[in-house]
Order: structure tokens, then C-alpha cells, then sequence
């Protein structure tokens, strides 16, 4: 196998074998003629992927798929009854938290014992040992027996023994969802982590904003078989689509989208563009940084400007800073959709908001060759301090961003097409009030809501 392949797997499959009865399964066994009492049922049929190293692959697929299965092929927990499964590397599973834990041992004993289980020495495991039980952070329980552990404890033990011993290929499957909102933070930056340092990473999960987050590229598995393998954006898109039961459509249909869109009023749309800022007010963008596909749509323009309509980039707590952006059709597309995402020091995405989320009137799509021009207002009720800016670009089917505001959160994520990213080198200031209160909150964003006083006799 090349050296830079983690994980290789050809001509997969695992087959069981199902009878109606259980006594069919003694007849089948004993049958003089070896009559066949049984009927075959495939949870997986030839399977070909490759994983490399330092890769990050996501497979996703509904319940019964066979995710899980092809996860216990790969740990070697099943045997696959064709095909080869070539795996290099020291791999850390995150399967079924604790499966392999002995009630009647202690934490350290059990920490210990998972790591000979994965193929570390006494020696590697000392080494080990205070990072796990920093992670997990259960105290001096790790002293007791896993048995009079709370769940919670035991589900911190069992993902900071996978997880914090750096393994060459780490295998999650839903294990990323336990413990509490503190616990779930901390594991999440575990895994930027491993991704950082080069851990190859297969993950499976019903949360696809996770595995957009960590998947170079996504395996879509239906019904045993492998039907898409590629960018994540487009298997979460395929996903959702075999779940509605419905083919997603790779053609655009401009004529239909074009008559739905305008027979139809969208709630809460709002106008144009009412002062269009100068020319000296936009950005030069000749040096900007393009993530994504540019040979769409090219952007032509980005400004910032205070409300008096001048370019600006300092404001003083709670001002409204105005972005415009102008982009030019390279082809024909869908629904545009534009957006702004606001980042601090610390590369947390503070606000992101687009055009969509305004539910402004849009176009059902744009000709190649068409310029449009947007417009968005925000509010930066944020901390004192410099932050950066990114101008996102998207496109959505006609029949989809017309139905939007009636559609849960992951389900819309899926029917949005992101085209590019755009990292603009001018930052924003924000300065405190020059009047009131000169610092009105604490932390990175300010909230709205109210506070009461009121004197209560004794």
C-alpha cells in the first residue's frame, strides 16, 4: 500500500443471513442436500474508498444505511464476508463509549487497559496518563471502581481515553454529542486539534453541521451501497434529498423557477437599494482572498460606510456599519444570496447573517453576464476591539428560497449552494461610546433585554 494511504478499502461487503424461523436455522445445517433455508441480506455490497493520510472523511446515510457496520469492519470489531479492508496505522475508536470498559476496575485501570487494547505500552500509557485524566476531569474517582460511576463521569473517561492518545487514525461514530455543553466544547477543540496535527479522521454523524466542519470529504451510504463520495456541501445536500424521498436536481430549470418565484409573494421582503455609496468609497479588492469557486460569479465591489453614506471602518459601540457588495454572473445561476461574518481575535465566528436570513426579494436567478448589487445593515453591539470581515457568496434553488422560513435549521443549511468566501484585509474598529455609559456590557456581543429595581419593605 502507498505510504501515504490510512486507510484503503476494495470490493467491501458483509452480508447476513436471515431466516424466518429458527428452527430453519438447524434444517440448514443438518440438510443432507444443503438446502438453503436462509435469505441474504447485504448491509454493505462493494464498497470502494480510500482514505489518506491526514484526511478527514464524514459518512453520513440514514438509519440502517450500514455506517455503523462499515465503522466495526474498520476497527476489525466484524469480518467482512468479501472484500479487504487494509488499514495502516494505530487506531483510537469512539464506536460505543466504554464498550470495552470492565465495570469491576477502576478508571486508571480501565484507562490502561484500553490503551494495551489499541496497542500502546505500559511505558507510551505513563506518558499518557495525566493528559487523559486532565481531559476527562473526574477527580479522584478514577480512583474507584467504573460501576459506581454517574454517566456522566463514565462517558468523560471513556472519550478522554480514546481521544487523547494520539492516535495515527481516530474513528468517531456520534460521540461527539455527550456529556454537557462544557464537555461537548472541549471535545470539539480536541478534534480541531488531532485535525491540525495530522490525525486521519473517519466520522460519522447525524449532525451535519459537524461533518461539514470536519470533512475534507463526505461518503454518502444508502441502503448498503456507497452513492456519492465527494465535497460536503453536495453529500448533506443528497442526504437531505433521499430522506424527503425526493432525486436532487442537477439542472436549472430558469423558466419554472422564474414563474414560482414571481407568483408568489416572500414574507417580510424588503426593497432596494435606496443611496448606493461613490466610487472612492469601495475597497481595493485587486489583492482580496477567494475560498471557493470564482469562475460563477465574480465579485466586483465591497465597501463599508457609516450611515452618513462615507467609508468607514472605526465605530463606536452600537453604530450601524453598512456593507455593499456588487458581483457579476460569470454563469448562469440560481437564487444569489450574500452574507457577512463578523470574526474576532480569537477567529470565533461572532455574527453571521446574509440575505436569506432578511428574507430580501431576490431574483429566481441570475443570466451570465448580469450584474446585482447588495446591501446589508448591521448593528455592532460588540466589545471594544478590531475584527475581521468575510464576505460569503451563495446560491439556492428558487422553490427552496421561497419555502426557506418554513424549513428547520439543518435541512436549510443542506439546500444552500456556497459558492466563495471572500477574507477582506481591512478590518472594523470598535471604540467605546463617547456618551453614556462607555462600556454598556461585558464579554464579545451585547444582548437586548431589560433589568428592573424596585425597594421590597422588610
Amino acid at each position: 500500500m502507498e505510504s501515504d494511504i490510512a486507510i484503503r478499502v476494495e470490493n467491501l461487503s458483509k452480508a447476513y443471513k436471515l431466516y424466518d424461523n429458527p428452527v430453519d436455522r438447524l434444517k440448514e445445517s443438518i440438510h443432507p442436500f444443503r438446502k438453503k433455508y436462509h435469505r441474504d441480506f447485504y448491509a454493505l455490497n462493494n464498497i470502494d474508498f480510500e482514505v489518506k493520510k491526514g484526511e478527514s472523511i464524514g459518512i453520513i446515510g440514514k438509519n440502517g444505511s450500514g455506517k455503523s457496520t462499515l465503522l466495526k469492519i474498520l476497527t476489525g470489531v466484524l469480518t467482512p464476508t468479501t472484500g479487504t479492508v487494509i488499514v495502516n496505522g494505530k487506531v483510537a475508536s469512539l464506536l460505543e463509549l466504554g464498550a470495552g470498559f470492565n465495570f469491576e476496575m477502576t478508571g486508571i485501570e480501565n484507562v490502561y487497559f484500553n490503551g494495551t487494547v489499541m496497542g500502546f505500552s505500559k511505558q507510551e500509557m505513563d506518558a499518557k496518563l495525566d493528559a487523559i485524566l486532565s481531559f476527562a476531569d473526574i477527580g479522584d474517582f478514577v480512583h474507584q471502581p467504573v460501576k459506581t460511576y454517574s454517566t456522566g463521569m463514565f462517558v468523560r473517561l471513556a472519550f478522554a481515553s480514546a481521544i487523547s492518545v494520539d492516535p495515527d487514525i481516530l474513528i468517531v461514530d456520534e460521540a461527539l454529542s455527550v456529556g454537557d455543553i462544557f464537555f461537548q466544547q472541549k471535545c470539539h477543540t480536541r478534534m480541531e486539534e488531532l485535525i491540525k496535527n495530522g490525525t486521519t479522521v473517519i466520522i460519522v454523524s447525524h449532525d451535519m453541521p459537524s461533518i461539514e466542519k470536519y470533512s475534507d470529504r463526505v461518503l454518502l451510504i444508502n441502503h448498503g451501497e456507497a452513492v456519492f463520495m465527494g465535497h460536503p456541501n453536495e453529500a448533506v445536500h443528497r442526504y437531505y434529498a433521499l430522506l424527503l424521498n425526493k432525486r436532487a436536481r442537477t439542472a436549472i430549470n430558469l423558466s419554472s423557477d422564474a414563474k414560482h418565484i414571481h407568483n408568489n409573494k416572500l414574507p417580510g421582503c424588503n426593497g432596494g437599494i435606496k443611496d448606493w455609496p461613490s466610487e472612492n468609497a469601495f475597497f481595493d479588492i485587486s489583492n482580496i482572498i477567494i475560498i471557493g469557486n470564482n469562475e460563477i460569479v465574480k465579485c466586483r465591489k465591497i465597501a463599508l460606510c457609516n450611515q452618513d453614506g462615507q467609508s468607514c471602518t472605526s465605530f463606536c459601540i452600537g453604530e450601524t456599519a453598512i456593507f455593499y457588495t456588487e458581483f457579476e454572473a460569470l454563469e448562469d445561476t440560481d437564487v444569489p444570496i450574500t452574507g457577512i461574518e463578523i470574526i474576532n481575535n480569537m477567529n470565533l465566528v461572532l455574527h453571521s447573517k446574509g440575505t436569506l436570513h432578511h428574507l430580501v426579494k431576490a431574483p429566481p436567478f441570475l443570466r451570465k453576464g448580469q450584474i446585482i448589487r447588495f446591501s446589508q445593515r448591521l448593528k455592532l453591539l460588540l466589545a471594544p476591539g478590531d475584527y475581521t470581515f468575510i464576505v460569503a457568496f451563495a446560491t439556492m434553488k428558487a422553490e427552496d428560497y421561497e419555502h426557506a422560513h418554513e424549513m428547520e435549521a439543518a435541512l436549510l443549511h443542506s439546500k444552500i449552494n456556497a459558492v466563495f468566501r471572500i477574507s477582506q484585509k481591512e478590518k472594523i474598529t470598535v471604540r467605546e461610546k463617547e456618551d453614556g455609559l462607555r462600556l454598556p456590557f461585558y464579554g464579545f456581543v451585547d444582548l437586548e433585554g431589560d433589568a428592573a429595581c424596585e425597594l421590597s419593605s422588610a
